[in-house]
């Protein structure tokens, strides 16, 4: 069994330190077992980042849109509540965990929302744009701006959602964009809004593989940048924010930028 002291100690020398900000996906069953599951890995990051630093999920809102055209349905429909709508199962159980975790708070643009525990929680969560929602005025926007980091625990490289930031930044033309009804609560009342940004569900442009995060951060780390090794029994990264979005950034850039 894998304690919360000895995940505290191999997360700080992976480079977790004291006030760090973190962005953290998780595959919770490739740790191994841990002793008093998985609140002992938020336990454990708490204890590496203190309690200056703050921890944060991407929970996205588990929503089935492909039924809000159907007339007879839409009135049953539960509008988004970031103190109460689930994170999306896509994303596995540790948004959700964290989401739950008493003191944690949770941002209020819908498809982009994060979870985030911690002493600069509520700055995260505050005044998340519900329109490009993986814009600099979002939780990811803010990771960058704080220096913070990303960590990858057991997640597949294609997972790390900063990297729908760096898709927002990059100037390169034909960005997908979509546009979608949710309904929201606006002071108690339920309001069907719409919603525009940067498809995140495909690739930004034609011409990408659909994993192609993979390749972008195994490239980055190619450069010497980041750290890679195991956290339990899982394979993990972590990387700096805005060192790896500067990448990203230039990586789609070099290869669908204007001319």
């Amino acid at each position: 069994m894998i304690t919360r002291q000895a995940l505290a100690e191999q997360l700080a020398g992976f480079g977790l330190v004291s006030g760090d900000a973190v962005l953290v996906h998780a595959g919770l069953r490739s740790i191994g077992p841990i002793l008093g599951g998985p609140d002992s890995l938020i336990g454990a990051l708490a204890d590496v980042v203190g309690p200056s630093g703050t921890i944060l999920g991407y929970c996205d809102w588990q929503f089935d849109d492909g039924v809000i055209d159907r007339a007879e349905l839409r009135a049953h429909i539960a509008p988004f509540d970031p103190a109460a709508s689930r994170s999306i199962r896509d994303n596995g159980a540790f948004p959700e965990l964290l989401r739950t975790t008493p003191g944690a708070l949770r941002s209020a643009s819908p498809g982009a929302s994060c979870a985030a525990l911690g002493g600069r929680a509520a700055w995260f969560v505050a005044d998340h744009a519900l329109d490009y929602g993986y814009g600099p005025q979002s939780p990811f926007g803010k990771l960058v701006a704080a220096g913070g980091k990303t960590l990858l625990l057991g997640a597949p490289l294609d997972t790390m959602t900063l990297l729908h930031h760096a898709e927002h930044l990059a100037d390169i033309p034909g960005k997908r964009i979509r546009r979608y009804q949710t309904p929201i609560l606006v002071d108690g009342q339920i309001v069907w809004r719409w919603f525009e940004e940067f498809d995140t569900g495909i690739p930004i442009v034609d011409g990408l593989a659909d994993d192609y995060f993979a390749d972008v951060v195994e490239d980055f780390l190619a450069t010497g940048q980041g750290r890679r090794g195991l956290i339990g029994y899982a394979p993990s990264v972590l990387v700096e924010a805005a060192p790896m979005v500067e990448f990203a950034v230039s990586w789609l850039e070099r290869r669908f930028g204007r001319s």
